[in-house]
């Protein structure tokens, strides 16, 4: 598994839905150069945990949006999928409601690239391509900053939900370091200090916590 943090983000340009209905061509990534971005894969439209992510990110979409936050999501289905599981009710189980971007990473090479492809292709003994595993991807989340620079991810495997405010609390302590130039010791949250890099800093602050 490729370690993107500190790297800068692979761009892509691929088809999407977004605001819930309209599907445009070559949406990508770096139009948001400048801001944010949380940027989620996810393995299947019309399955179950996905659905509870991906409205879980909707229902926290203001917070950070309040944050110059940009929320995109990738599945290696088609925008034609993404759109008609858009349009199913949620009590259905569908997605209707969501309005960030859902990329269509059909030919998997934003999965690829981000190294959360859960399937490999190799050649087989009659130089056959051939693929091992489901060619869909991990649950994998990248935070992005206005440099296009990767500086957190999380990748789990495909039975197990993401923890939303998680996000959000990365995307803290991300913003108050950068404000601040201070670092955020372990179980930090926004509206607590932080602590400064030395080793006077790191005393005082186990001294007084």
């Amino acid at each position: 598994m490729a370690v993107l943090v500190g790297k800068q983000a692979p761009d892509f340009s691929a088809s999407a839905v977004i605001n819930g209905n309209d599907i445009v061509k070559d949406f990508t990534l770096s139009q948001f150069k400048g801001k944010h971005v949380v940027l989620f894969f996810y393995p299947k439209d019309f399955t179950f945990v996905c659905p509870s992510e991906l409205h879980a990110f909707q229902d926290n979409l203001e917070e950070f949006k309040s944050r110059g936050v940009e929320v995109i999501a990738v599945s290696t289905d088609t925008e034609q999928s993404h759109w008609g599981w858009l349009q199913m009710e949620k009590n259905k189980g569908g997605i209707k409601g969501i309005t960030y971007p859902i990329v269509a990473d059909t030919n998997k090479t934003i999965s690829h690239n981000y190294d959360v492809l859960a399937g490999e292709f190799f050649h087989d003994e009659n130089d056959q391509l051939a693929a091992e595993g489901e060619m869909i991807a991990y649950r994998g989340l990248f935070l992005i900053d206005k440099e296009g620079i990767v500086r957190h991810q999380l990748v789990n495997d495909l039975p197990l939900g993401r923890n939303v405010e998680e996000a959000l609390r990365i995307v803290d302590a991300l913003q108050f370091n950068e404000e601040n130039g201070e670092v955020c010791p372990a179980n930090w949250s926004k509206g607590k200090s932080g602590m400064t890099a030395t080793h006077e800093g790191v005393a005082d602050y186990l001294a007084n916590n």
